[in-house]
């Protein structure tokens, strides 16, 4: 199916939005809501708070400190970080960013059919595919989002380009090319 995508083309449908995920807190697990607003540094409201150290005010990651992914915010820093806290056994605490604290690029896209890729074996050596901490859940029944890498992707109201895939093998990076809100049930479109 061929539509106007308001980007001044055409975009072939390939999906939908499956869901979409927040992760309010750098390194702990996301949370899923029904819609979001993305901007020109990424989804509202995600990875704006760091796990810091009260006593080094070291940022700790879910690398050293593996009990950060299996945890998830409330939205109230003091209430966060007191269970952050108990879960490491050391007094920690929140920090705010000025903006989201992305480490390679604004969107992290999924689809669900990599997932079930992945769950089959399909992940080459050296990559993680059990927590791909993903933005957008896609639902792409009879495409790839690996295929996408340079390409404009429309998802509800923003466009975004695909830069690269990640280290983790699972999905695709983007930047925010228009700004605009994306809702669970939007279609996905790829333009050009």
């Amino acid at each position: 199916m061929e539509r106007d995508s308001g980007t001044g083309g055409a975009g072939r449908v390939v999906g939908t939005v499956g869901s979409v995920w927040v992760h309010p807190v750098k390194s702990l697990a996301g949370r899923s809501v029904p819609e979001v607003d993305v901007g020109p540094a990424g989804l509202a409201g995600d990875r704006l708070y760091a796990v810091v150290d009260a006593a080094t005010g070291e940022r700790l990651r879910a690398k050293a400190a593996p009990q950060l992914a299996g945890l998830t915010a409330v939205g109230d820093p003091a209430a966060d970080g007191d269970t952050i806290g108990r879960a490491l056994g050391r007094a920690v605490r929140l920090e705010r960013a000025a903006a989201p604290q992305v480490d390679v690029a604004a969107v992290h896209l999924v689809s669900r059919q990599a997932r079930g890729r992945a769950d089959a074996g399909e992940v080459p050596d050296g990559c993680s595919a059990e927590d791909p901490r993903a933005n957008l859940v896609l639902e792409l029944p009879d495409d790839d989002e690996r295929g996408w890498v340079g390409r404009e992707v429309r998802v509800g109201d923003c466009v975004l380009i695909v830069t690269r895939t990640p280290k983790h093998c699972l999905g695709v990076y983007a930047e925010v090319r228009t700004p605009g809100r994306v809702r669970v049930g939007d279609a996905v479109l790829l333009v050009g």
